[in-house]
């Protein structure tokens, strides 16, 4: 087994043209637009920090896992009232640990992004399109459990 000092961390099949985000912009899509938005900003940047495909595939189990959690929980304490404020608050806090869980597998990536000196790309555009999307998504998946 080769030397994993010896290793590049960042440019071996990665585009360095194709500019990240920020781990920390991730998780705004996350309490925003919740557990869906917050997998596919996560896999889409870990692509472009070039993360290994085991670690994206993790990315996404997270995200479905999370997805599971948030409709067991809005099954189980939904009422005839509908969602509640607690139900939505306790979504975004299964989207935001979710999303630490997903930050974690970028870290290293990321920080070898830093290394390098280089400057991030804005999620604004992205993570609106991302957080809006990924919200009705999630509602309508919920509004499907409730009735």
């Amino acid at each position: 087994m080769p030397d994993d000092l010896l290793r590049p961390t960042i440019g071996t099949g990665v585009d360095l043209t194709v500019r990240p985000w920020r781990l920390m912009s991730q998780t705004y899509v996350a309490f925003f637009g919740g557990v869906i938005a917050s997998t596919v900003v996560a896999y889409l940047n870990a692509g472009r920090l070039g993360v290994d495909a085991a670690k994206r595939r993790l990315i996404l189990l997270s995200g479905l896992g999370g997805l599971a959690a948030v409709i067991g929980i809005v099954a189980l304490l939904a009422d005839d009232s509908g969602v509640t404020t607690e139900l939505r608050v306790l979504t975004r806090v299964v989207a935001v640990v979710c999303c630490i869980a997903q930050l974690r597998l970028q870290r290293p990536m990321d920080r070898a992004f830093q290394l390098r000196g280089s400057e991030y790309r804005s999620l604004w555009v992205v993570g609106i399109a991302a957080t809006v999307g990924g919200a009705l998504v999630e509602v309508l998946i919920l509004v499907m459990v409730v009735l």
